[in-house]
């Protein structure tokens, strides 16, 4: 008894009771002592009946007529968990395709090809806007043109010239209309959604009025925590399946990648 007259000794020369510290601990758990404590009922992820028949529609083909029903709680356990697995590697997948480098230091842009687009779309809407114009004056010729002989193409190209004015002056009448209303409406406040005595709490606003007085606040007052939502696609699935050694070669990979 050398090691507990060793432990004794160093608890007194720290001034500590190992029988009142006892009697302290059982006072302060007195409530959980004589308690029971059950788990909770177990709740299959997937609908037993449907999933115990199609159990038995294959077991039946190998030969076995009775599947019992722990082998059918079993199987759908599995599932969840095998769902929640591929979630949570997908999830990560999506969250790295979705992040940004733009504001990293170790990173520099070597293409931009957003830009790049938009500099062929200018280019396009330049092409188009010098094609429109000559057009245009190819119809104001011929809508000036006053030659007594003229041929069908000249009256088609007058009949043109004649709806391409009148379509401008329906534009600028639609045009001065909304400048009008726009005018009569007055200049658009901005609503304002930080007002100084709005109290933000679990996504709805409290009301702060005198500082002594509190009271729900207006349903325009209301601010909405935003959640981020993560949107996985069809790519973010693929890369997930070429990496598993399950799935890499399976036929499903082989068909998402028909899609």
């Amino acid at each position: 008894y050398r090691d507990d007259d060793d432990i004794n000794d160093v608890a007194s020369m720290a001034g500590v009771n190992l029988n009142e510290e006892s009697a302290r601990i059982m006072a302060s758990n007195s409530e959980l002592v004589g308690t029971q404590i059950q788990s909770c009922k177990d709740e299959p992820f997937l609908a037993a009946i449907p999933l115990h028949k199609r159990i038995l529609e294959m077991a039946k083909k190998l030969g076995i007529t009775d599947v019992p029903a722990e082998v059918v709680t079993f199987i759908s356990h599995a599932t969840q968990n095998r769902l929640r697995t591929v979630i949570e590697k997908v999830t990560v997948i999506t969250q790295h395709r979705m992040e940004s480098y733009k504001d990293d230091e170790w990173y520099e842009q070597a293409t931009d090809v957003r830009s790049q687009l938009k500099f062929f779309e200018q280019l396009e809407r330049l092409e188009k806007q010098r094609k429109d114009e000559q057009e245009r004056e190819i119809l104001l010729k011929a809508a000036k043109s006053r030659s007594r002989q003229e041929d069908p193409e000249q009256a088609r190209l007058k009949q043109k010239a004649k709806e391409m004015q009148q379509q401008e002056l329906a534009q600028m009448r639609q045009r001065d209309a909304n400048l009008t209303a726009l005018a009569a409406i007055g200049p658009r406040k901005k609503r304002k959604l930080d007002s100084p005595g709005l109290l933000t709490i679990g996504g709805e606003g409290l009301g702060m009025s005198g500082g002594s007085q509190a009271g729900l606040g207006t349903p325009s007052s209301r601010q909405y925590a935003r959640q981020k939502i993560t949107r996985v696609n069809l790519r973010d699935f693929i890369f997930y399946m070429e990496q598993e050694r399950e799935t890499s070669h399976s036929l499903l990979l082989y068909r998402a990648l028909l899609k």
